[in-house]
């Protein structure tokens, strides 16, 4: 494929549609350059609410928003959907699902994975929680089990379905830990009501000492507090050896059994076959420079959760959340139109504006530097923040009706089994329980 215009202006190929490639584009909107994204899908996905997709409070197409009508008007902007397979730098291009792609600039964007950190058992049985379709996934697991506890005669049979074990207590372990609570206990009793919720276990665990690490200890504290008086049972300072898809083992020898383990404990960044192993750091980052330049090369650039700053200061790269992806694009888009044009470039500063994680419905906990704040008001700030930073009106207005429909009632959204994951087989009626 000929991506190159018949133009004067240079090319910069963005990879990736996250935070940070769709801040970079933006940023280059003005410069004179003309700017090809190539993202696997053909819309950008609003992270921080996928768990909301997996709980069915949202719809997958509410956090979800069109790469093209997200850059109608940029005259500069193109963009193609498309598989990387490889960088070339000594050709200046790259491999795809397309063909080969000539750059003069190449900013990689391909944020991260789930990591497993080698435990290929693990990886085999957990569900993990990255993607759209991922979440969507994890949603007809959770109504999966519950379809298959009522079909379970005696608590024992029932136990293993009804167990939830959510291993990482981050923001992403602790908000899906509080929305599977809400799950038990205001849709259990109506829609479900066969079942006994106090049979419904949540485990919320972490080798950590608390919950929410990256918080302060006041708000670790009152999320702790939350989730238990929700019913949720929060396991720190453990450590999981393996989940065979029946039985989650820990260090020390406990075991729970359980059909559902879904694994948010770690993730690494993606990165292009191609890109030399020296420029490769701890978390599979590729090692970026302080205007986002990655390390050993003069063209090639990296941003959002793939890139690390690293510094005497910043040992390990600034954190992998949506905020340093958006603010790193931003910055990173101006920093190109600049070497595009001969001037010098500005080193890039990240703002830590605070920390939020909502555990459920008047339940939610911000640090905002030195203020914290727990409760209905955090739960409101929380709201207003998530609403500002989604794309499109549409967007806003429906996550806004489910939240403010959900305030006094759980029917938001729709609990629909979409995708069939592995599960046992369904009894035939003469081995069903009579009632």
């Amino acid at each position: 494929m000929d991506a190159n215009k018949n133009t004067k202006f240079p090319l910069v190929v963005i990879i990736g549609g996250g935070f940070g490639g769709i801040e970079v584009a933006k940023g280059l909107k003005d410069a004179e350059a003309e700017v090809l994204l190539l993202d696997r899908n053909n819309y950008h996905i609003f992270q921080p609410l996928l768990y909301q997709v997996a709980t069915g409070t949202l719809e997958a197409d509410t956090v979800s928003y069109p790469i093209r009508k997200m850059f109608a008007g940029q005259k500069n902007f193109d963009f193609k959907i498309a598989e990387v397979t490889k960088v070339s730098p000594e050709t200046n291009s790259i491999e795809t699902s397309l063909g080969p792609i000539a750059y003069d600039y190449l900013v990689v964007a391909t944020g991260a994975n789930t990591n497993y950190f080698g435990n290929k058992e693990m990886e085999a049985n957990a569900m993990p929680m990255k993607s759209t379709t991922e979440a969507l996934n994890l949603k007809s697991k959770i109504l999966q089990s519950l379809e298959e506890a009522t079909l379970k005669a005696t608590k024992e049979e029932r136990a293993p379905y009804m167990t939830f074990v959510f291993a990482g207590a981050g923001p992403t372990g602790v908000e899906l830990a509080g929305a599977v609570a809400e799950i038990r206990n205001k849709v259990l009793p109506l829609e479900y009501p066969t079942l006994n919720k106090d049979e419904f276990n949540i485990y919320l665990c972490d080798m950590m000492p608390r919950v929410l690490p990256p918080l302060s200890e006041k708000a670790s504290k009152k999320a702790q507090e939350a989730l238990e008086a929700m019913g949720v049972q929060v396991l720190t300072g453990v450590k999981i050896n393996t989940y065979n898809g029946e039985e989650m083992s820990f260090e020390g020898g406990r075991v729970i059994k359980t059909k559902n383990v879904v694994w948010s404990a770690g993730v690494a960044g993606v990165v292009p076959d191609g890109i030399a192993k020296e420029s490769v750091v701890r978390g599979n980052r590729i090692q970026v420079d302080s205007i986002g330049r990655a390390k050993g090369y003069n063209n090639i650039f990296a941003v959002g959760d793939v890139a690390a700053e690293i510094s005497e200061k910043l040992e390990r790269g600034h954190p992998m959340v949506g905020a340093v992806a958006t603010q790193a694009g931003k910055h990173l888009g101006k920093n190109l139109a600049r070497i595009i044009k001969g001037q010098p470039t500005e080193p890039f500063k990240y703002w830590d504006k605070g920390s939020m994680a909502v555990i459920g419905k008047n339940k939610a906990v911000a640090d905002i530097g030195s203020f914290k704040t727990a409760g209905f008001f955090a739960w409101l700030m929380w709201m207003g923040v998530h609403l500002l930073l989604m794309a499109g009106f549409r967007n806003k207005v429906v996550a806004f009706v489910n939240w403010f429909g959900g305030y006094f009632t759980y029917s938001g959204g729709t609990r629909l089994i979409l995708t069939k994951t592995k599960k046992d087989p369904i009894p035939v009626p003469s081995d069903l329980p009579r009632p």
